[in-house]
């Protein structure tokens, strides 16, 4: 191999058509050696010390490498845990800038860099070489033909709406889908799955983590594994096990089948731990490379990790050189990927500096002045594990955040609770209490009622306890906090009454979803009523448990899928549920943003907004501009009939019903300004005014 100094400007394995340079980071390593393999990663073909080190990158180049190598690295330092340094030259590390990777992690006890079972236990040290269990970086070429048609959606954000699902999942029962295709990337963009988001009205796929990920050891001795993928071990590779063929080449081909289709594609990125877990936990990359930079430590005994995640370490983005590795994650994501947006996991943790969060830490400034990320969406979840780790509405004016105040509230309200009526007014008008500051809009709110982690929406209504038992950890996993209602019968059930009022349930969250002002997500498989079966934290159920049942679609009963169209029909049609303001009451001139209404039609008082166990709430979003349309919205949570009057608005003679939820299929009726009419148990209902 001819070897020579190459540069420190790319870290990573960059090709360049003749050659290759190799770089990687470490502050506090002695030597590095690249280590490559043979096309099976098998065997050893060559070590060689990289000769160079330029602030604190240790580079070299190589004339005779091209895409397709395998290799890793071997790193030489002080093994101290007692001081934060966990070097073994005898375990072979993966490029934290590899982007592709070949064969899998094979556990064994020669992954430690500590003798497991020893009294000393990570304070020992194990001489066993790893390099045949471990999985291989792939120097790769990033030219991609992404044709003259690949025009990105740019959704604004006021007309997004994101549905989520996990790649493998949404598609692995999917019959209208070839069988080498269900489970993959190349299934998530296949004809059947794209017409059924486009019948949706969906705008914005947010993938669960699609970046290369390890199966604990502890779930594969229990034979389970990580499904949902958020342990990651490569922040630039996408999952092998998602694609038969080049999983980098699949996954843009499925970006740009759905770009072509109109369809945004947002990841979500977990920056905030990775696979290594705690101080007893593997060495397969960052903590071998440089444990001190690339992790929180605490600073009075750095043998231990600050642990906000909950997942046994912090990744610490305070360190310049691993923000930096964040950093050009995302933009590799963007630019080599086209992906628009991400959706960052536990994203307190990334802004966390000496004293806890910090709006203006170096992450969050970094990520203000790209121009890069500048131009795709941002969405935290804006909370950790630590202490202050609940930041809700604390997050710079570029960012949305998922709003778990929102689906606390209307699980609350649509289970039964009352007295809330005026918490649910807030939700479902962009929760100003919590995001109308330094700038912010209504989408910096993510409403959503289910997501991948707890019930779905099916079992929300079937389910009052979690029943988690075949995660192996006797039911003591997952929320026991669910605000569930299994109405009347837990678990499954024939019972006609139960059925119907469980549906009805169900199209009561989505009517509202759809209906409040923010930014509406979806969880994959809501629309077909399916179920985990009470399973709240599914996150190890790689089988049917975990995948997206679709034996309800077209099913009479179970299928909301025409009823979401409509829904997204109506949030299109109606742009103030979209609109980029705050909303006001009365205006100077007689014009309004909302109007609060009681039944008989009444602006409501204090006292009204105070109303024992009150469970009916009633609104006007008024039009914003001439020739729009209002529309009046009327929400009864309450078991019993409701008579209501309609707006007598002098402009508007007649009101249209456009929604009611205890129709099966949706009809338009007629009502005079002013005429009475009734809102059934439980329902919802929504009428244009005309003039």
């Amino acid at each position: 191999m001819r070897v020579s100094a190459g540069t420190s400007s790319r870290l990573g394995a960059s090709w360049d058509g003749r050659g290759t340079n190799f770089a990687l980071f470490s502050a506090n390593a002695q030597k590095i050696e690249l280590c490559l393999f043979d096309s099976q990663g098998r065997r050893e073909l060559d070590r060689i010390e990289l000769p160079e080190r330029s602030e604190d990158v240790w580079h070299g180049y190589l004339n005779d490498v091209s895409p397709g190598q395998l290799y890793g690295y071997r790193v030489y330092g002080p093994y101290a845990p007692e001081h934060g340094h966990r070097f073994n030259p005898n375990k072979l590390l993966l490029d934290p800038y590899a982007k592709r990777l070949a064969g899998r992690l094979v556990w064994s006890d020669a992954h430690f860099a500590y003798r497991t079972g020893s009294p000393r236990e990570d304070l020992s040290f194990d001489r066993r070489d790893n390099a045949r269990g471990v999985p291989k970086a792939v120097v790769v070429d990033e030219t991609f033909n992404w044709g003259r048609r690949e025009i990105r959606p740019n959704t604004p954000w006021e007309d997004t709406i994101v549905y989520e699902a996990h790649v493998k999942g949404l598609t692995q029962k999917r019959d209208d889908i070839p069988p080498n295709l269900r489970g993959t990337f190349g299934g998530l963009s296949s004809p059947a799955m794209i017409n059924h988001l486009k019948r949706l009205g969906v705008t914005t796929v947010e993938l669960l983590p699609i970046h290369s990920f390890v199966d604990d050891r502890i779930l594969v001795e229990k034979k389970l594994s990580n499904y949902w993928g958020y342990n990651t071990l490569s922040f630039f590779a996408p999952e092998p096990r998602y694609s038969q063929d080049n999983p980098l080449d699949a996954f843009r081909t499925t970006v740009a089948r759905l770009h072509d289709a109109g369809i945004e594609v947002m990841l979500d990125v977990v920056y905030n731990h990775t696979a290594e877990g705690n101080h007893l936990g593997p060495t397969l990359s960052f903590r071998g490379i440089d444990n001190a930079s690339y992790y929180w430590l605490q600073p009075d005994n750095p043998r231990y990790y600050d642990d906000f995640t909950g997942c046994g370490s912090s990744v610490n983005l305070t360190h310049p050189r691993v923000l930096q590795m964040v950093m050009d994650s995302l933009r590799y994501w963007v630019e080599v990927c086209h992906v628009d947006g991400f959706r960052f996991d536990l994203a307190t943790t990334l802004a966390r500096g000496p004293n806890g969060f910090d709006r203006n830490s170096s992450f969050l400034t970094a990520v203000r002045q790209d121009p890069v990320l500048a131009a795709v969406k941002l969405v935290a979840e804006p909370w950790d594990l630590g202490l202050g780790g609940y930041q809700v509405g604390a997050f710079p004016s570029q960012w949305s955040e998922w709003n778990d105040r929102y689906r606390s509230a209307m699980r609350r309200y649509w289970s039964g609770e009352g007295s809330l009526i005026g918490e649910v007014s807030r939700r479902m008008t962009g929760s100003s209490d919590l995001f109308n500051h330094d700038g912010r809009m209504h989408r910096a709110s993510v409403n959503h009622i289910t997501v991948h982690d707890g019930f779905t929406l099916m079992d929300l209504f079937s389910y009052n306890e979690k029943h988690n038992e075949a995660n192996g950890e006797d039911n003591r996993d997952g929320s026991s906090d669910n605000h569930s209602n299994n109405c009347g019968h837990e678990g499954p059930t024939d019972d006609p009454a139960i059925v119907a009022l469980r549906r009805q349930l169900r199209k009561n969250q989505l009517a509202c979803l759809l209906l409040a002002q923010g930014l509406p997500l979806i969880l994959a498989g809501d629309e077909v009523g399916n179920s985990q079966g009470g399973n709240n934290n599914a996150y190890c159920q790689d089988n049917e448990t975990g995948w997206v049942n679709w034996d309800g679609l077209n099913r009479e009963g179970e299928d909301l899928t025409d009823f979401v169209s409509h829904m997204t029909g109506l949030r299109r049609r109606f742009p103030q549920i979209r609109s980029p303001r705050w909303l006001d009451g009365r205006r100077p001139d007689g014009s309004y943003g909302v109007l609060w209404l009681t039944p008989s039609a009444g602006e409501m008082t204090e006292a009204d907004w105070n109303f024992p166990e009150g469970r009916f709430l009633a609104y006007v979003l008024g039009p914003m501009e001439q020739g729009q349309s209002p529309i009046f919205i009327v929400l009864n949570a309450a078991p019993e009939e409701i008579a209501f009057k309609l707006p007598a608005m002098p402009e508007y003679e007649n009101w249209q019903q456009v929604l009611n939820t205890t129709e099966s299929r949706q009809t338009a009726v007629d009502y005079a300004s002013g005429a009475e009419t009734k809102a059934s148990p439980r329902s919802v209902l929504a009428f244009a005014g005309s003039a």
